[in-house]
């Protein structure tokens, strides 16, 4: 305690020195701001306490490390030199929708992408270029052997894909309306074909067939198709109904074997 006392005081008298200093010109905001560290370090105002949602953090950390990291070692040795996960997940940014606990996923077992409704855009090195790095990244780099892309139950993002205004009306948003017309294709298709179907029931198709429109997507990526090819690599869709613990899983595009190699003439 005296230690940290002594540390204190040689702090307080450094700050005092610098408010009477006439060479360092402090502005009121910073000179305030220098008193009322003052003030703390002797003790005159307490020192703020963690929130709530701090601790909430800190425990869970501490959570985590107990529980996991401590348990692993070896793993965590492992991690430190390298990663190699064998999948690429594509899920929704939805705080009920986390890939490493649905799939009980340890570190260094998935990459994870995540944004609103777990959508994949078409190649395009102008536009939306996080997420070809993403990609390009997991194939090339970390030579993924799995790319899934999974939706999920109570999409908000699919909603707004199902109700978007036309351009008269101003309630728009500046990012999410741009980036969910990335499904349009998916819409179309659920409401050519389902017409007649409760608009729940439709907005539950369009989940599902916004991942096959993703997959579809991911086939304009040239590394992606040319992994596929090679047989190193499968896209999968799959659905998570949280609201009644249900999870399927479809393969898509499963690529035909490679030739076999022409025969040398002689």
């Amino acid at each position: 305690m005296a230690e940290k006392q002594y540390s204190a005081d040689v702090v307080v008298e450094g700050l005092r020195k610098i408010l009477i200093s006439e060479e360092v010109k402090l502005d009121e905001e910073v000179q305030g701001k220098v008193e009322t560290l003052i003030a703390e370090l002797q003790g005159r105002i307490p020192f703020p306490v963690p929130d709530e949602d701090a601790q909430t953090l800190y425990n869970g950390f501490q959570s985590f490390k107990i529980n996991v990291f401590d348990q692993h070692p070896n793993l965590f040795s492992q991690l430190a030199t390298a990663q190699h996960p064998r999948y690429l997940v594509f899920a929704c940014s939805d705080s009920r929708v986390s890939p490493s606990t649905i799939f009980n996923f340890m570190p260094g077992r998935a990459f994870v992408s995540r944004n609103i409704a777990n959508m994949v855009p078409p190649f395009d090195q102008l536009r939306h270029t996080e997420t070809g790095a993403v990609i390009e990244y997991a194939i090339k780099a970390l030579k993924v052997h799995n790319i899934l892309v999974i939706g999920h139950s109570r999409c908000g993002g699919v909603e707004r894909l199902m109700n978007l205004p036309d351009d008269s009306d101003s309630h728009t948003y500046d990012f999410i309306d741009d980036w969910v017309k990335i499904g349009l294709p998916a819409k179309k298709k659920v409401l050519e074909e389902n017409s007649g179907l409760p608009s729940e029931e439709q907005l539950k198709l369009c989940e599902k067939e916004s991942v096959n429109n993703s997959l579809g997507n991911l086939l304009t990526y040239p590394y992606v198709r040319d992994a596929m090819t090679s047989g190193q690599l499968a896209l999968r869709g799959g659905y998570y109904d949280f609201v009644n613990g249900h999870f399927e899983q479809w393969r898509a595009f499963t690529p035909a074997p490679p030739l076999p190699p022409m025969p040398q003439p002689f």
